[in-house]
């Protein structure tokens, strides 16, 4: 026997996510090792790493363009002296069907940017690679947390004072 949606809510439609294109929208890598003409053998590098992150509706139906932003610093632990810094602006085109309005921010920030990691994290690894130094591996990402993070600050500057300033 088949059941028939008699009188019930609508059914919501599915979801439907398709990575339309990837591309490195903006890169540069600056080895101060090589610049300077620096021997690179006893180095000890610290790393940093910056992750930032945009979406955009584009003019198409259901296509949003999310840019992941990495700015990797690396630095001579022992002197404290820059080795390089790598900044990836990596992009994705994606048709997204089926995600409800209120839901569609979080997804965008959260969901596409885990999508195009891998990728980013193997432009990194072979960009590093191919300047000289041991290829760097990003570790994984927390797009949920880094999500969080920029909501709590956005609420915390969008605060009133408490007491008016005379």
């Amino acid at each position: 026997m088949t059941e028939e949606n008699n009188g019930a809510a609508p059914v919501q439609p599915q979801m439907k996510m398709q990575i339309l294109a990837q591309f490195v929208r903006d890169m540069s890598f600056e080895n101060a090792v090589a610049m300077k003409g620096l021997q690179s053998a006893d180095v000890q590098p610290e790393m940093q790493v910056q992750v930032s992150l945009d979406a955009r509706k584009r003019p198409q139906d259901n296509q949003y363009e999310v840019i992941t932003k990495f700015k990797i610093t690396a630095t001579n632990k022992a002197t404290n002296t820059a080795l390089y810094l790598l900044e990836v602006d990596y992009g994705g085109i994606f048709h997204i069907e089926g995600i409800p309005e209120e839901q569609m921010h979080p997804f965008l920030l959260i969901e596409c940017p885990r999508q195009l990691f891998p990728f980013v994290r193997r432009i990194v690894s072979d960009v590093t690679r191919d300047g000289g130094f041991p290829p760097f591996n990003l570790d994984m990402v927390d797009f949920m947390a880094l999500y969080r993070a920029e909501l709590a600050r956005r609420a915390e500057t969008q605060k009133p004072a408490d007491a008016p300033v005379s």
